[in-house]
């Protein structure tokens, strides 16, 4: 059977997720008007709350309103929601989970971009090409680059990742066709498990000091917040850069501008707090410090591949099937 379906994210978002083929294909799965996007769901147009009403799956993406006690109230026939994106910790209110609205999410599949940014971000930080690419544009001469590069390069070099979460593990797994020793800190993988993702488990202050790149993949919560503190940075090694990909709120922003400053280690960050930096921000200019706008997650094409799996679970719902990638309430304290 077709079930009803609202789709529900920020403006512009699904114009970019579904392309023709994923529009087709979702008209045929589920009963729902492709025109028609949500983006606010506690205050609604007529159109909106009249879909809402009916609707009995949600299938939202970044922007989407929360849904709270009072949109649940708008929509009774509400069974699930399935998240073309990763996290829906913003999306997913205990409402939900307390009415047993099934959530499922697209979070192992927006893993494989952030891993592939990852892995180019520590191959570019081992053969130091940051500092190379700096001092070319600088020089504009003839220079001894074996010379000042000497030590450079990915082979016997040391990576630290830091969280073995869907994310820390693809990366992992794409870490085994170099020759790299990688160093594993998470508390809730043992020795056993490390070993099985190809790494050696540590405690994070003998991952950073032994690290040449220290990879962030932990969860935002609040154990973690400024997880690589002061005396993490300070236990790098001189040359060794962080690369952060997780959310800004794991690094203690302060204290790593005054390692950059101080010109000792380098950082790849796709991630910040507050997630755009303030204007005057020296993360801007540092020559050791590679900014970009939290784009290693699904961009371009790539949402695609989420539309693809969000509609899969579709089809698995109105199957009476249960859904491959689900998410449940007790799981969140440990995920992103």
């Amino acid at each position: 059977m077709r079930p009803a379906l609202l789709l529900a994210m920020g403006p512009g978002i699904a114009e970019r997720l579904f392309g023709g083929p994923q529009r087709v294909r979702l008209e045929r799965l589920a009963r729902t008007d492709c025109q028609l996007v949500a983006h606010e769901l506690a205050a609604p147009g007529p159109a909106v709350a009249a879909a809402l009403a009916e609707a009995e799956v949600l299938l939202t993406c970044w922007g989407a309103p929360p849904l709270t006690a009072e949109v649940l109230a708008a929509a009774p026939r509400l069974r699930a929601v399935v998240h073309a994106a990763g996290s829906v910790k913003q999306l997913v209110t205990d409402a939900c989970w307390d009415r047993g609205v099934a959530v499922s999410s697209a979070a192992a599949v927006n893993a494989q971009p952030v891993a592939e940014y990852t892995l180019a971000a520590i191959l570019f930080a081992n053969k130091r090409v940051l500092h190379a690419a700096h001092r070319y544009r600088t020089l504009r001469a003839p220079h001894d680059w074996l010379g000042e590069l000497d030590g450079a390069g990915n082979h016997g070099r040391t990576v630290g990742i830091v969280g073995a979460s869907r994310i820390g593990r693809r990366v992992l797994a794409l870490l085994r066709t170099f020759d790299l020793r990688v160093l594993l800190h998470d508390p809730y993988v043992d020795e056993e498990e490390a070993g099985r993702l190809g790494s050696e488990p540590v405690a994070l202050a003998e991952l950073c000091a032994r690290s040449d790149v220290v990879s962030v993949h932990a969860p935002e919560v609040a154990a973690t917040r400024h997880l690589i503190g002061a005396r993490e940075l300070a236990l790098m090694p001189d040359g060794a850069t962080l690369v952060n990909t997780s959310r800004g709120s794991l690094v203690d922003e302060a204290a790593l501008v005054a390692e950059l400053r101080s010109g000792r280690i380098s950082a790849v960050l796709d991630v910040t707090e507050p997630e755009l930096p303030l204007a005057g921000s020296p993360l801007y200019d540092l020559p050791n410090v590679l900014l970009t706008p939290h784009v290693a997650g699904s961009m371009g094409t790539e949402l695609r591949r989420m539309a693809d799996h969000a509609l899969d679970e579709v089809e698995r719902y109105a199957r009476g099937l249960p859904f491959a990638d689900p998410v449940r309430r007790e799981g969140l304290g440990h995920s992103a």
